[in-house]
């Protein structure tokens, strides 16, 4: 594969085998070497690869139109995914922007909050508070509320950092998740910055209601998003709900805010939304932060394939066929399935230091000492190893560092939410054998009880 020549390059210099088809959960080089997609992609392939319905949908609205310019045209697709997103969101979010990635979303939710408070006369308000690690995009504005050395430091000198809290993470800190005190004390570090901050300075707050890919599908205590939507009210505060990863049913709830009850002011939703058929992503918005913006002379932003009607034709069928389906569902069921055999795992394997998420949103974390919480030694580089021997077995999933982006090493196991049991089976084999190898090769480098 290294004598290939190519043209592509991104993040290193190693190649990758030729991606030759994809069916369901599973996937086949040029080779013939089959792959399961234990991580969905990069969480993305809710629905799994080659539906024969989204792809019908999509070739429909090519035989159509495939672009449509959204300040030319209005579209059938763009319309009907819209109002079908608003009927799946909490009552009053029913504003929807289109856009082309979580990215892009992150962005537009920035934005819009910005001119919000410009049009009712609260120009003062600019900062958007988030937490330490956190993951929110790779534009530079995404990149300003995001938390992650690695991808981070480089651009520090290009951007305007914004306020960061600690990250619940009771499971390192040694404190209770189930304790509602636990979650009290974290969200309290929201109010604190606030203060220090100055309230009337405060625009928002942006969080992911089930951490992604920098701290691992890390659930908040008990109590924590009622306290923080208090909070945010209490301040005139937007609650900005990062659901890129979360959305469209993986953690067992079309949004993850539902497990607690929660509406926010903006979601911002990818990944799931169009499950990888199309780059296709949303924000969606209250309307009473949508009117005065537009009263204002409308919103001052937008990107040239934002409500590109193949997109939202290929949107609108993702939904409807986890609707056909009973995907989400199936994801809460799968889920705790998965999530029992992942704790099997951390009995047999002692290098597995927390197993945790929700739905089929998982991960376990790589510890040296469980008692400690000590990380596996940084040189090993162990989310980038496990994830090869494991492809190299058969199996893909996804990871990072838990730790600010330097150390401590998760990995998420998310396959696509129409799973069956006797798949997680197949994914939970390939798990066992990687672990062990992967253990033989670093036992030289763990403490003896390990």
């Amino acid at each position: 594969m290294s004598e290939r020549p190519s043209f592509l390059f991104y993040q290193g210099r190693g190649r990758k085998p030729v991606l030759d088809q994809a069916r369901g959960i599973y996937m086949w080089d040029t080779d013939g070497k089959r792959y399961i997609d234990g991580s969905s992609g990069a969480m993305v392939c809710n629905i799994g690869h080659g539906n024969e319905n989204v792809l019908a949908a999509m070739r429909d609205q090519m035989d159509r139109a495939t672009f449509g310019y959204r300040l030319h045209f209005e579209t059938e697709a763009s319309e009907r995914l819209a109002a079908r997103t608003a009927e799946l969101t909490p009552e009053g979010l029913d504003r929807v922007f289109f856009v082309s990635g979580g990215s892009e979303a992150v962005e537009s939710a920035m934005k819009l909050a910005r001119q919000h408070a410009l049009a009712t006369g609260q120009a003062q308000r600019w900062k958007v508070i988030s937490r330490a690690p956190s993951y929110h995009g790779c534009t530079l504005g995404a990149l300003a509320i995001t938390s992650y050395a690695p991808l981070t430091a480089p651009f520090d000198p290009m951007m305007r950092a914004m306020p960061k809290v600690p990250a619940p993470r009771a499971y390192l800190d040694g404190l209770d998740p189930e304790d509602e005190a636990t979650g009290l004390h974290y969200a309290n570090m929201l109010e604190e910055r606030i203060l220090e901050e100055g309230p009337e300075t405060v625009l928002a707050f942006f969080v992911e209601p089930v951490g992604g890919a920098s701290t691992g599908a890390l659930v908040p205590p008990r109590g924590y998003m009622e306290r923080v939507r208090e909070i945010c009210d209490h301040y005139g505060v937007l609650m900005i709900l990062d659901e890129v990863m979360t959305g469209a049913g993986r953690t067992g709830c079309f949004l993850a805010s539902e497990h607690w009850g929660i509406t926010p002011d903006i979601i911002v939703l990818s990944k799931g939304y169009a499950a990888g058929y199309v780059p296709l992503g949303a924000m969606v918005a209250h309307t009473r932060l949508v009117e005065p913006v537009l009263d204002e002379g409308g919103f001052q932003h937008g990107f040239t394939y934002a409500g590109n009607p193949l997109a939202c034709a290929a949107g609108a069928a993702v939904l409807e066929e986890i609707e056909r389906l009973g995907l989400v569902e199936n994801a809460a069921t799968m889920g705790e399935a998965l999530k029992a055999r992942l704790e099997t795992l951390m009995d047999r394997y002692p290098i597995i230091g927390d197993v945790r998420g929700k739905g089929l949103l998982l991960a376990f974390e790589f510890m040296a000492d469980r008692r400690s919480k000590a990380p596996l030694p940084s040189h090993l580089r162990a989310f980038d190893r496990f994830v090869q021997i494991a492809y190299d077995h058969g199996l893909i999933v996804y990871s990072r560092r838990t730790r600010g982006g330097v150390d401590g090493d998760h990995v998420l196991v998310c396959p696509p939410m129409i799973v069956s049991e006797a798949q997680l089976d197949e994914i939970t084999g390939l798990l066992d054998r990687s672990l062990a190898q992967f253990m033989d090769e670093i036992r030289p480098n763990l403490p003896r009880s390990a």
